[in-house]
């Protein structure tokens, strides 16, 4: 049946309809030059300068050979091609003024006529040019005007007869050099004036009337037709007309989808990642990330740009530092989807590509362990997207510059999004109140200032602090607790120490002990202040809070019971006040906490053992880690009676390790009443 327009219309150009017809109309604006009555005194003054320059060089010298120099120095500098034919010419005061004569004759003659240059020539490639002179204007052909190529020739016309063999050659390389067109085009004039026709261009190519028909019955529905259909169509969707939801109801539908598919993420983290929702910042951050691919996508789309650019690694692998990479890969299957009905990304080349690079941004953090090696993430990455493109340009038989293309994008994107999320992380880190894994590993180096100083000034307390280190992080892997934060907490737990060392019994010499000579409730304030002490030197060294924890609690609610004792026994009618001898707490908040304090009691009482056998040390163990439990000290960790029997089996092990038998290998020989080499006489070894 006859499709009739129920209201008027009109049909739009496509984009590459207008494009070319704006090209055209630009093309069809005359390119416009103006004529400069001053290039022919420009011209005369460059060469009369450089003729004057050739007669002075000439004079200077004494004798022939250094006029000839002099002559070849000034040529050389101008930039001249020097050779002995040129010099001959030149050294001739008559060859110079006649070489003046006919560029002056040249210039005066040919310039007011009007010249352009090659490169003018060249870029204006109109039949027809408007030329500007003297205040008026008029179109003029472009093969009419002279130009600088047919200066050259009609330069000869201006020597005399009898001019030498060459002179010419060597006049027209001085019109090269020393030339000023006097026509040139004013490219900013003619460029405004093209961007000016294509804005003439109008961007409809017709219009349907109210009642008109748009397709007739029994016809046959070719481009023009489908044409103005679409048109119709667009028309009465904009209008709210078509259908009963008009043009509202597809953004509703793509509205709730789009809501669908986020709220899987969401219940994914609700119900995995609980935590995550009690810190706003956390919850802020992942929504930018993924906002930020969002905006990053609608881009690619609009603009037409390979899918293989849409940085979809990038919140991937931000999430799994700071968390982990199962969250990652859990929220990089959801933003593929999410993007994968996009109008930009419905094929499956799309979908695929998407679905690799997050993925593979998820699973490949555990590669790298230090933040140096973010390259390394990228070529992995870029290694994903390589894979994927081959496969797909082998199932759908893509040309092989395609292929070559999309592995190329693939790799910019793995490698850039790698790159940014490492330079990013510092402040992703400050924001969130996270430390990583990078952060842990750098803070682990020994050679960092505040181990060193430790090293140096506490050593026994660095001795101690390296075997509690290996006790809890043996520990911690048992229970999965974060091995690697507990290591890092052993390194900096003591660091208060490097105060007052003296007054710690792993750094003082035999027989040396200050406490002796105070009073008991000074050295429990003493051995108590390490703590505080530490936290200011952790604060200093701008330790993450995450470490900075172990200072104080590793210690607990804790009596320093030794020196208790020395004050009730040298005043046993004193009162005193329990909280002067015990640390502030608080007690152990996490898991790693709760077995550095075990660690560190357990490391230090193993010293004294007397036969360190594996019965010996598995008793020690269980005594100090059931007093622990008996004080309360634990009662905040979340450990369970199965993480704590794991935890005195790894003690137990380590220890015995450390404390294994030796063989008695025999005392050496010493070598007596042996001559001595030098003197003959006795000597030992």
């Amino acid at each position: 049946e006859d499709v009739i327009a129920e209201v008027g219309f009109t049909i739009p150009k496509s984009d590459a309809e207008l494009a070319l017809e704006r090209e055209e109309a630009a093309g069809s604006v005359a390119p416009v030059f103006r004529y400069d009555p001053a290039a022919a005194d420009t011209m005369l003054v460059r060469v009369g300068r450089f003729v004057t320059h050739l007669d002075s060089a000439a004079r200077s010298g004494s004798s022939e050979a250094e006029q000839r120099a002099r002559i070849r120095d000034l040529l050389t500098a101008y930039g001249f091609p020097v050779g002995s034919t040129a010099l001959d010419l030149l050294e001739s005061p008559e060859h110079r003024a006649t070489l003046l004569r006919s560029l002056e004759r040249t210039v005066r003659e040919e310039l007011p006529v009007g010249v352009v240059s090659a490169s003018d020539y060249e870029d204006s490639q109109a039949p027809q040019w408007r030329l500007v002179r003297e205040g008026s204007e008029r179109l003029v052909v472009r093969d009419s005007v002279r130009t600088q190529a047919q200066l050259y020739s009609r330069a000869a016309r201006y020597l005399p007869e009898t001019a030498p063999p060459g002179l010419a050659d060597f006049q027209r390389l001085v019109i090269i050099l020393f030339f000023e067109g006097s026509i040139r085009l004013d490219r900013t004039y003619t460029e405004a004036a093209r961007e000016q026709a294509r804005r003439a261009v109008p961007v409809i190519k017709g219009e349907v009337l109210r009642g008109e028909r748009v397709v007739a019955a029994h016809e046959p529905v070719r481009d023009r037709e489908i044409e103005r259909l679409n048109a119709y169509r667009q028309h009465l969707i904009e209008a709210g007309t078509l259908g009963e939801g008009g043009r509202r109801a597809p953004v509703v539908g793509m509205f709730v989808l789009n809501l669908m598919i986020l709220s899987i993420g969401g219940f994914l983290l609700l119900y995995y990642r609980p935590t995550l929702y009690a810190d706003a910042r956390h919850v802020f951050l992942i929504a930018t990330l993924l906002g930020s691919v969002a905006g990053a996508a609608a881009a690619v789309g609009r603009t037409g740009a390979p899918v293989e650019l849409v940085p979809v690694a990038f919140p991937a692998l931000v999430i799994a530092i700071l968390w982990d990479g199962r969250i990652a890969l859990n929220l990089a299957l959801v933003l593929a989807a999410l993007l994968a009905i996009q109008a930009p990304f419905l094929t499956m080349s799309s979908r695929v590509l998407l679905l690799l690079g997050g993925s593979a941004a998820a699973l490949s953090v555990r590669v790298v362990r230090r933040r140096a090696q973010g390259l390394v993430l990228g070529m992995v990455i870029a290694g994903v997207y390589a894979l994927g493109i081959i496969a797909l340009g082998l199932l759908r038989t893509h040309d092989t510059g395609d292929v070559f293309t999309g592995i190329m994008w693939g790799a910019a994107n793995g490698v850039a999004s790698a790159l940014i999320a490492m330079g990013f992380l510092p402040l992703f880190e400050t924001w969130t109140r996270i430390t990583t894994d990078q952060t842990l590993l750098e803070l682990a180096d020994l050679n960092r200032p505040l181990l060193k100083r430790l090293s140096l000034e506490a050593s026994g307390t660095y001795a101690h602090s390296i075997n509690v280190a290996n006790l809890a992080e043996a520990a911690a892997r048992a229970i999965d607790a974060n091995a690697l934060l507990v290591r890092v907490g052993a390194y900096y737990h003591d660091v208060g120490k490097i105060v007052m060392p003296q007054y710690f019994i792993e750094n003082q010499v035999r027989g040396r002990n200050p406490h002796e000579h105070i009073d008991p409730r000074k050295s429990a304030q003493i051995v108590r202040a390490h703590v505080q002490e530490g936290m200011k030197l952790a604060e200093q060294a701008k330790l993450p809070a995450a470490v900075r924890v172990f200072i104080p609690e590793h210690h607990g609610t804790q009596s320093i019971g030794f020196f208790y004792d020395q004050a009730r026994e040298a005043n046993p009618e004193a009162e005193l006040d329990p909280a002067d001898f015990a640390y502030r707490g608080p007690r152990p908040q996490s898991r790693e906490t709760a077995i550095l304090m075990l660690a560190d009691s357990v490391e230090s009482a193993s010293k004294v053992l007397q036969e360190p056998t594996p019965d010996r040390i598995r008793a020690l163990v269980d005594r100090i880690v059931d007093a622990k439990i008996g004080q309360g000290q634990l009662d905040d960790a979340p450990l369970t009676m199965s993480d704590i029997a794991r935890i005195k089996e790894q003690f137990t092990s380590v220890l015995s390790g450390m404390y294994h038998h030796r063989i008695d290998y025999p005392t050496p020989r010493t070598i007596q009443d042996r001559p001595s080499p030098a003197t003959g006489g006795a000597g030992t070894a």
